[in-house]
């Protein structure tokens, strides 16, 4: 898989995805001529930042050949110009937000893209524009058709992974939904998908639900219930995987390929704490190989030309295993 064969969606047109699409397209194209990734947008809105940023590249539907070093795109007609203002969130881009990823999955079904990378999103704009939206995750299960409990999100960063059994709710909600089914399904798709990124034999670990892991029943007796049975019966599959464990303990453990954190914030706080903007946020499940950047659509920095594509080229180079591509400083 290459750059060429990956879709990157520009997230919502207002805010600084579209900027840094393009200029991650660019490096991409510099580092190895015709590798430009598939720019997935309104066309005026890529062009836009096309001509700031890209002098000299000329803007080329994705699929015509050309001998020249373009820029690919796929056109989207999803927002009215008079909407388009930079800086500014509106519902009008939420919705574009959603029918470029939806152009996205498109071009996967098609085969004309491997898979995708998605830039930021804003919920506020997203739920303004009257479409249910709680992350990446669920809008993916919901256009694939597939219950939203079979997309899982992986955050990458700092040498971490860490798979998130439950994700967007009320703790309380989540913890009642901890059941070995959903754990299981969890840990299988962290396989499937550590698999597809090139690592056969991924070890795993498994982060406890109470502290200590309920040291024994006397922190609670959910892991001695739920997950620690459940851990050994994969085990006894020959599957590499240790746990449950308090998160504290085994985060400080070497040689794990990936951890499985069983709510929000036990998995985004050591990733955001580490790596911070430049994490990236994976969906795994339901055949995707979806990745989106770790941090926002940042408004206040929109059109001003000083977003930074680091993060873009960091899920560019996740998905397509393209490790040559430079980075920005």
């Amino acid at each position: 898989m290459t750059p060429k064969s990956v879709a990157v969606t520009i997230g919502d047109p207002n805010g600084i995805g579209p900027e840094i699409a393009v200029k991650a397209a660019v490096l991409c194209t510099e580092a190895q001529p015709g590798s430009s990734p598939i720019l997935v947008g309104d066309e005026h809105v890529i062009r836009f930042y096309a001509d700031k940023f890209a002098p000299g590249r000329t803007l080329t539907q994705a699929g015509a050949s050309t001998d020249k070093q373009p820029l690919f795109y796929h056109p989207v007609a999803a927002l009215d110009l008079k909407a388009f203002t930079p800086g500014h969130g509106r519902a009008e881009g939420g919705r574009a937000t959603v029918a470029y990823v939806e152009a996205g999955l498109d071009l996967m079904r098609e085969g004309r893209a491997h898979s995708i990378v998605a830039c930021p999103h804003s919920e506020t704009n997203v739920n303004a524009a009257g479409i249910k939206f709680s992350g990446y995750p669920s809008l993916l299960a919901r256009l694939k058709k597939v219950p939203e409990d079979e997309v899982f999100l992986m955050l990458v960063g700092a040498g971490l992974r860490i798979v998130h059994v439950t994700l967007h709710e009320r703790l309380a909600n989540a913890l009642d939904r901890l059941t070995p089914t959903l754990i299981e399904r969890a840990i299988r798709t962290t396989i499937d998908a550590l698999r597809n990124l090139g690592i056969p034999n991924p070890r795993l670990g498994v982060f406890g639900v109470n502290p200590h892991a309920g040291e024994g029943g006397l922190f609670g007796d959910d892991d001695d219930r739920i997950v620690k049975p459940l851990v050994e019966r994969l085990k006894a599959e020959n599957i590499d995987i240790e746990g449950p464990v308090g998160a504290d303990l085994m985060l400080g453990q070497q040689g794990f390929d990936a951890f499985v954190a069983m709510y929000h914030d036990q998995g985004h706080i050591p990733i955001k704490l580490l790596a911070g903007r430049n994490s990236a946020a994976m969906s795994i499940g339901a055949g995707l190989m979806f990745s989106s950047v770790g941090h926002g659509s940042a408004f206040d920095i929109a059109g001003k030309g000083i977003a930074d594509p680091t993060p873009v080229l960091r899920c560019i180079q996740l998905v397509a295993g393209a490790s040559q591509f430079k980075e920005t400083p």
